[in-house]
């Protein structure tokens, strides 16, 4: 490694630890990156880019254990149906990243050290459009539109499969994990925080936390605990920031076989949480009878709680192995099943499931394409609507949404994918008196 590289790469090392200047991001081309593997080691081969590789500059960067990253996905969103009135908006998420090995840079072994900064920018349809949704039509839209740091955090490879990982860093990155290619709400990102958003802080926000690991050749169980702290909602940038109500502690264990003689990847996990903090019931007050009727304070409850199991399978087709050395479809369809719980006496939406597939590579003369469907249903808990009639007789009482999501992936180039869908939402909000929402979509991702 030249001197100036090395020097380069160790300002970068001192500016991922420092909270007030890490300004960093992630390379898949999707809104919720860190999920598809942020916290792995360098690729032996780099990502095309858009930007390319500086003239050999990046080249020799990620060759000395600095990985530079850039990414925009966009929504747009037009309802054809449903809603207060028609509308049409687009909006987004830019991402800059590092991800520092750090073997390579100063000879610790199995250390990795990853700097996120994200940019969301936009106008969000559910809102602009009256749609009512309990989940929303563009799901890169949320949690302010503004620039946040939204991961600064250190892994290391203890030895023996056991590894460490702590800083700031979103929980649904390591825990309920799924991948974001939908543009439905119900289908992106880690369920819970869909369902719990309110403790729950799925990407961009960032907590202080910590993860333990123990992997087992296809099978791994793993244990997090993070500050559960309101103002990491409001605090993008200052990270040193009192109003902590508690601890949220997870857990989950997970099997990852190759199935076949095609060894086919499948990923099986169950996990649960318990929050420490203190929530208000969502029927009773004080004197444990329905607060719409007394008028007195809601209950204080002890503690928030909740369980899921994410089980997702390639049944047809073949699969390979990537430079990260994880398995991934080559061709054939793979189905999933999600299952959300959350506790019905503080949580209003308290059950989620979903189910769907994927289909890659249907058309010879586009082998990188693939189809997405999704159902869902999120479930509106009967223990709030019962206050909510209550206080408001005579009004229809909230049930279920049920939505439904198709899109066609078009892998353009290494670095540009464009994924035309359309979303249908029966009973929005829960209510079956509101008209369907029919939504015409794009998404799209570019890496830089």
């Amino acid at each position: 490694m030249s001197l100036s590289i090395r020097g380069a790469a160790t300002l970068l090392l001192f500016a991922a630890a420092c909270p007030a200047t890490a300004q960093t991001t992630d390379t898949p081309p999707d809104a919720n990156p860190a999920a598809a593997g942020a916290e792995t080691q360098q690729q032996a081969k780099p990502p095309t880019t858009l930007t390319g590789e500086w003239g050999g500059l990046r080249t020799k960067l990620r060759d000395d254990g600095v990985d530079l990253t850039a990414a925009y996905v966009s929504e747009f969103g037009a309802n054809v149906s449903g809603g207060a009135r028609k509308d049409a908006t687009e909006t987004g998420q830019f991402a800059f990243g590092a991800t520092l090995d750090t073997a390579k840079l100063v000879g610790l072994e199995g250390g990795t050290v990853q700097a996120t900064v994200t940019f969301r920018r936009g106008h969000n349809l559910t809102d602009r459009a009256g749609l009512g949704l309990l989940q929303q039509a563009q799901e890169v839209y949320g949690r302010g539109q503004t620039w946040r740091l939204t991961e600064l955090w250190y892994q290391q490879d203890l030895g023996g499969g056991v590894d460490i990982k702590l800083g700031r860093l979103p929980q649904g990155a390591d825990f309920n994990s799924f991948s974001c290619d939908f543009m439905n709400l119900s289908f992106c990102g880690a369920p819970a925080g869909n369902l719990a958003g309110d403790y729950w802080y799925n990407w961009p926000v960032a907590q202080w936390g910590a993860r333990l690991r123990l992997k087992h050749d296809s099978w791994y169980v793993m244990a997090g605990a993070y500050e559960n702290n309101p103002n990491n909602l409001d605090n993008a940038f200052f990270v040193s920031r009192g109003g902590a109500t508690g601890v949220l502690a997870t857990a989950e264990t997970g099997w990852t076989p190759r199935l076949g003689a095609s060894g086919l990847p499948g990923s099986y996990r169950i996990g649960g949480w318990y929050n420490t903090s203190n929530a208000d019931d969502v029927l009773l007050g004080v004197d444990r009878r329905p607060s719409a009727v007394t008028g007195l304070d809601p209950l204080r409850r002890d503690g928030r709680y909740g369980g899921y199991i994410l089980l997702q399978q390639q049944i047809s087709g073949t699969a390979t192995v990537d430079a990260k050395g994880q398995a991934k479809t080559k061709r054939g369809l793979t189905v999933f099943f999600n299952v959300t719980q959350t506790d019905r006496t503080t949580q209003r939406t308290d059950n989620q499931v979903a189910l769907g597939l994927f289909a890659t590579g249907l058309l010879a003369i586009r082998p990188q394409d693939d189809i997405g469907l999704g159902l869902a249903r999120t479930n509106v808990n009967g223990r709030a609507v019962r206050g909510e009639l209550i206080a408001a007789p005579g009004t229809e009482g909230a049930n279920s949404e049920y939505a439904a999501e198709l899109f066609y992936s078009a892998h353009l180039t290494p670095w540009l994918i464009l994924r035309p869908n359309v979303q249908w939402v029966k009973d929005p909000g829960g209510y079956a008196e509101m008209k369907d929402v029919v939504v015409l979509g794009m998404k799209s991702a570019i890496t830089f």
